[in-house]
């Protein structure tokens, strides 16, 4: 597995298209994977969706490999209606996917995190 996700805040969403588009066409053109983008409009938006908890549930999975829900719940010391609340949360954003028997995983090798934040200029 080496697949390397990228989450984004992205506040231009046109831009954000654009890339997308671009990295698709690079991929159909080479038939390699590229990884996967994963952007947010804003701070806000990206820690609404990737809480504390569900970050602790990528970082576990990423630890142990494939696991039940019931054996992740145990490794989190959570129960197991919060986690299965949390693991749904991140296979919608797609951080987080079933394996053929049906276990969940993180199918990236490395998550990487760009972001800038930048002064206002002084009038």
């Amino acid at each position: 597995m080496r697949r390397i996700a990228t989450i984004r805040i992205e506040r231009d969403t046109s831009a954000a298209l654009e890339r997308g588009a671009r990295r698709f066409v690079r991929a159909w053109k080479s038939a390699k994977d590229l990884g996967s983008d994963f952007s947010f409009e804003s701070p806000e938006a990206l820690f609404r969706s990737l809480t504390p908890a569900r970050w602790a549930v990528v970082e576990r999975l990423q630890a142990i490999g494939a696991s039940t829900l019931r054996g992740l719940a145990r490794e989190l010391g959570r129960d197991v209606k919060s986690v299965h609340r949390d693991v749904h949360a991140l296979i919608a954003i797609g951080l987080v996917e079933k394996d053929g028997k049906g276990r969940l995983l993180v199918p990236f090798s490395r998550i990487r995190a760009e972001f800038d934040l930048q002064a206002k200029r002084a009038a």
